[in-house]
């Protein structure tokens, strides 16, 4: 995913190419018939405030309006869920907005706000097993998060014509409110009312034709799979569009801000192309729809959004489409159960650029690998150990380039006979699961019947270059 642009630029002289089940939660007190206090965060210790423990979410409806002149979000959200605990009251992930009510199966909840938590206390306690629904009603200007450390702005950030939206790591909160960590998956509804003549864009496809109706245009979205909430986009915007299929037969949308009207046939083409390339690479496409939107904010990075990677300000190349669309199987498909696992997402999105040149003549994993491996032992690289990616430095070069590299070690260490059979199992037996590195070494040891501890803990765990 966050694929930043200024990292592109390092990586360009070297190629031509860019490029669990959520926690029950903590008691905190004891209600009625031994209810307690879902925890204010889902169990990430490098997180602790994102995600929230005492359910599980199955299903997002949002319903949103939006008026681009006056940046105002009107909103309704409603969530089907299940307590993993008997719960007095839970908590939503929110930041900002104001909150007008809450419901919970249907009947009048009570709640606070304090930072980023809303904490709903339901009128009866909520018994472990049993499916609820929450509604909230919730409306203002929502504020992204800006300048965090190697990160920028992110979350729904607004633009003159609409807004981008892209949530990695715990941005989802700016729009909506929820359960803000990947651990927690859930299929997602999109209703969003627009200007006439502005396009929302989301996840998953289009329920039916847009329906204008007194100067505005309401879209209808479906994203069945399930999917984390920093995936989950509504991007607005004017757009041009150009929609089809890939050769393979997976329905490709592509949009593009005006400014970048000129591209719109390469980026469906390409787009199309290394979909189904990945898919003899890794496996049965997972999801319904394939494609992309370039944006004119100038973000920086792209973002993996599902069914939709979303690209800030720039017109990518392919080595940086290649990136994005493999994250749809390596980060959406199978998502980290904790952050410090995220080298499983971009270190096999970027070990799929090295795929990428090789496919295309250009300069092979072999070569790509050495080049790096050439850096002298004071690259920073060398002392983060991408294993455990750091919470205040999430996406360091290292999670992705030596990310990359352990996978071309393990590559020649195992064969390429039993290396794609390993890519293509570990995505087929945790298809839209929760995954961890433990369960990719333990596949991988299976698989070729080698004992790769060494391996692992060289490339992943040791501040070093390994020899």
């Amino acid at each position: 995913m966050r694929h930043t642009r200024r990292r592109a630029a390092a990586l360009a002289a070297l190629m031509s190419v860019l490029a669990c089940g959520p926690s029950d939660g903590a008691a905190r007190d004891e209600g009625p018939a031994g209810a307690r206090a879902g925890a204010a965060g889902i169990g990430d210790a490098d997180f602790p405030t994102d995600g929230n423990g005492g359910y599980d979410v199955a299903h997002y409806a949002l319903k949103l309006g939006y008026t681009p002149a006056s940046k105002q979000l009107d909103g309704e959200a409603t969530i089907r869920a299940t307590a993993t605990a008997p719960l007095s009251r839970f908590n939503l992930d929110l930041r900002g907005l104001t909150v007008h009510g809450v419901w919970v199966d249907g009947t009048t909840a009570t709640f606070t706000r304090a930072g980023d938590e809303l904490t709903v206390v339901p009128a009866r306690p909520l018994a472990r097993g049993v499916p609820f629904i929450a509604r909230v009603s919730y409306s203002g200007v929502p504020e992204p998060v800006r300048n965090s450390t190697n990160l920028g702005t992110y979350g729904f950030v607004p633009t003159p014509d609409g807004a981008f939206v892209a949530c990695e790591p715990n941005g989802a909160k700016t729009w909506f409110p929820g359960n803000d960590h990947p651990a927690d998956k859930a299929a997602f509804d999109f209703e969003i009312t627009v200007p006439e003549g502005v396009t929302a864009l989301a996840n998953g496809e289009l329920r039916g034709e847009p329906r204008t109706s007194e100067g505005r245009t309401t879209f209808r979205w479906r994203e069945t799979h399930p999917m984390t909430t920093y995936l989950a986009t509504a991007t607005i915007g004017k757009f041009h569009l150009k929609k089809g299929t890939t050769t393979g037969g997976i329905p490709n949308l592509a949009a593009v801000d005006p400014r970048f009207r000129s591209t719109l046939e390469k980026f469906h083409r390409v787009s199309g192309e290394i979909t189904d390339y990945w898919s003899t690479v890794f496996g049965r496409y997972p999801f319904g729809s394939t494609g992309g939107v370039v944006d004119d904010f100038s973000a920086g990075y792209a973002l993996e959004n599902q069914t939709k990677p979303i690209y800030g300000g720039f017109e990518p190349d392919d080595g940086i489409i290649a990136h994005e669309l493999a994250h749809q199987w390596f980060g959406n498909s199978l998502s980290i159960k904790r952050w410090k696992d995220l080298w499983l997402n971009e270190g096999f999105a970027t070990y799929a650029e090295w795929l990428w040149s090789e496919h295309k003549g250009r300069r092979t994993a072999d070569a790509l690998f050495a080049s790096y491996h050439a850096r002298p032992a004071t690259d920073p690289i060398w002392s983060y150990p991408p294993g455990r990616a750091r919470p205040a430095d999430l996406f360091n070069e290292s999670v992705y380039t030596r990310g990359g590299m352990t996978l071309h070690a393990l590559r020649r260490a195992i064969g390429d006979r039993t290396f794609f059979t390993l890519l293509k199992t570990w995505a087929a037996e945790h298809r839209y699961g929760s995954v961890t590195t433990e369960q990719f070494v333990a596949l991988a040891e299976r698989l070729s019947g080698k004992q790769l501890d060494a391996l692992f803990d060289a490339w992943l765990f040791q501040p070093r270059r390994p020899a």
